[in-house]
């Protein structure tokens, strides 16, 4: 059955490929970004025999958010997923950052995941206690960066690595009314990574493009539908990889009984991470 998808940040790169991978499966889709980038996406969209509607704006604004979701139900009488893409970076070294540059990253690409999100679920919060069936999902998007850090993205490996604790929240307290939450960290030619995917270009044997944006998008359709069961988890992505990625665990402990001196504190220290696997290295530190 077509589903209604709010896809943000749609405009371009993996948020354009995931739209035109919602129509080619038959959904319905609101296209959102800030300019006329929207416009065509939803042109191609539509080329390809879809349906969608366009709604310009910036998705961390608490009023946007809302309107946002009202557009996809004032359209099409229900939203049954969301998307959050949206994104950008301003790459620097840390002691070489401004505010600025901190404060943009942290309100595009962590807050413009929580408002459409919060919005969202507020909706299906209301459809749930109305007595309507809630088959709603939310597909969040991180990045290797969140995940291991990387060199030079401090502000963004921030952002991301709290998309993925906001993902893991959020995916326990809305699945009280039927919401299943993930989220993605994609490697694709972008836009915002063309010039670090620049040379990872089509095999001339098969035409397969590893960086192609198209790539990830399966994945995204499928957690967004009803079909999926999955909540609270993270998939690395890219070409034709599927990986589920594990986030912080309980390593060894030691417990002393009573208040550690701290000249015993080294020692212990030592004996834990003997016995706790190896850090997967910062991206970038290598």
């Amino acid at each position: 059955m077509s589903r209604v998808v709010i896809v943000t940040g749609a405009g371009q790169g993996i948020g354009r490929a995931h739209a035109l991978a919602f129509a080619e499966n038959g959904d319905r889709v609101v296209v959102n970004d800030m300019g006329e980038s929207a416009e065509e996406t939803a042109a191609l969209v539509r080329e390809a025999g879809g349906e969608c509607v366009v709604s310009k704006g910036d998705v961390s604004d608490w009023a946007y958010g809302e309107q946002l979701v009202k557009t996809a139900v004032s359209e099409y009488g229900q939203l049954d997923a969301l998307v959050n893409n949206a994104g950008l970076v301003r790459d620097r070294m840390l002691v070489n950052m401004s505010e600025e540059e901190w404060d943009l990253v942290l309100k595009v690409d962590l807050k413009g995941h929580f408002v459409p999100l919060r919005h969202a679920a507020a909706y299906w919060r209301e459809q749930s206690k109305a007595g309507n069936p809630i088959a709603a999902r939310v597909v969040n998007t991180s990045s290797g960066a969140g995940l291991l850090g990387s060199v030079g993205q401090g502000n963004y490996s921030a952002a991301k690595a709290g998309v993925v604790a906001l993902t893991q929240v959020a995916a326990v307290e809305f699945g009280r009314f039927g919401v299943k939450l993930n989220a993605i960290a994609p490697a694709a030619r972008t836009p915002m990574t063309e010039v670090v995917f620049a040379q990872t270009m089509a095999k001339p044997e098969t035409g397969f493009d590893p960086m192609d944006p198209a790539n990830v998008s399966p994945l995204v359709v499928w957690l967004a539908s009803a079909e999926c069961e999955v909540t609270g988890r993270v998939f690395e992505v890219e070409a034709g990889i599927i990986s589920p990625a594990d986030g912080w665990q309980h390593g060894p402990r030691e417990d002393r009984g009573a208040k550690w001196p701290v000249s015993e504190i080294g020692a212990a220290v030592d004996r834990l991470l003997a016995q706790s696997p190896p850090q997967a290295p910062v991206y970038g530190s290598q």
